[in-house]
């Protein structure tokens, strides 16, 4: 297949398009290498094999509508992004160019050609928003869902909260209308915490890299809130497998937002991490506590049951061997990181 990936050097897409590099894919990869670590993540894709790169921006139309021109797509995965709500409450401007004008730039450039690809869009959990209609209690030193024992539904009411929630719900709700208004075969992937090997996380965003980052160099970890907010943790090869699942299976859907995360059977609390980390690494780590942040969710696991019935797709890597697996490699890389994560 031809494949482009839009943020194809940053995590998730470098690890995208390292699958497709090995599988034989003729890939794309587009980015503007603007993120800490870009330029690594190029260098060890070039280590795996042929690849197309195009250094370029989302924010620029001309760049885009060329690339869609001049190639037909069987897939785009679309993972340019402003990825952090702290950056977008202090830039909101930028984090809308790139997020929403970025992602409407790309649908029309699509719109306009001659490719005809499966389009999936890296979503987020922020559209629920702090989800304040749900019923939170705390048991066993974590807060849970009274009520939602498999997590959150597709069903749920949108709330988008903080200009990331707004930028990156917008967006999606484009891609969404696109696929109805104009037939284009997209796909929306309402995503929870990604985590694995090349996630160079910094404080305000990949907060389990940046735990056990922190960790391994025996830094200390400032927790915003209690650390007893919950989320469910997906393995990156997990999504990985999902991406390329769902190019094949999108003839056959009859839904098209997912909320894609490990579900209730990988679902941990900030501390409980903390603790797994310590258990792994064999030493303590020093935390601080500062307020909570804007729109932050005290609960949020993924239902993930439509996945699984529409996609027949399930996580299969255990939390404690994939935290394990981020160690092993932030110890493989350890000078790397060091000289490139601030």
């Amino acid at each position: 297949m031809q494949i482009l990936i839009t943020g194809g050097a940053g995590f998730i897409g470098c690890n995208l398009a390292a699958k497709g590099i090995r599988e034989g894919h003729a890939i794309t990869v587009l980015d503007n290498l603007s993120r800490a670590g870009s330029f690594l993540n190029l260098e060890w894709l070039r280590s795996l094999g042929k690849f197309d790169f195009v250094e370029a921006d989302i924010r620029d139309f001309d760049t885009l509508s060329d690339l869609l021109n001049a190639q037909k797509y069987d897939a785009i995965f679309h993972d340019s992004a402003q990825v952090a709500v702290t950056t977008s409450v202090e830039d909101p401007r930028t984090d809308f160019e790139i997020n929403a004008l970025g992602t409407f730039n790309l649908l029309e450039a699509i719109r306009l050609s001659e490719s005809d690809p499966v389009l999936i869009y890296a979503s987020t959990n922020k559209v629920y928003g702090a989800l304040p209609s749900l019923n939170i209690g705390e048991k066993n030193g974590r807060y849970s869902f009274r009520d939602q024992p498999d997590g959150v539904p597709e069903t749920m009411p949108l709330d988008f909260h903080s200009p990331y929630g707004c930028s990156k719900g917008a967006a999606e709700q484009y891609v969404l209308d696109y696929r109805r208004i104009y037939g284009l075969r997209s796909i929306v992937f309402r995503q929870s915490c990604i985590y694995g090997p090349r996630q160079m996380g910094v404080e305000d965003q990949g907060w389990v890299a940046w735990f056990a980052i922190c960790a391994s160099f025996g830094r200390s970890i400032s927790i915003f809130g209690d650390g007893k907010q919950v989320r469910d943790l997906l393995h990156i090869d997990d999504l990985v497998d999902l991406h390329y699942r769902a190019i094949e299976m999108e003839p056959q859907l009859d839904m098209f937002a997912f909320n894609v995360g490990g579900g209730p059977g990988c679902a941990a609390s900030l501390l409980e991490i903390i603790n797994l980390i310590e258990e792994k690494t064999d030493r303590p780590i020093e935390l601080n506590f500062a307020d909570w942040r804007p729109g932050d969710q005290k609960v949020y696991i993924s239902d993930i049951r439509a996945l699984k019935e529409k996609l027949s797709w399930s996580p299969r890597m255990p939390l404690s061997d994939g935290i394990g697996l981020l160690l092993d490699w932030i110890r493989e890389n350890g000078e790397m990181l060091k000289k490139n994560i601030k």
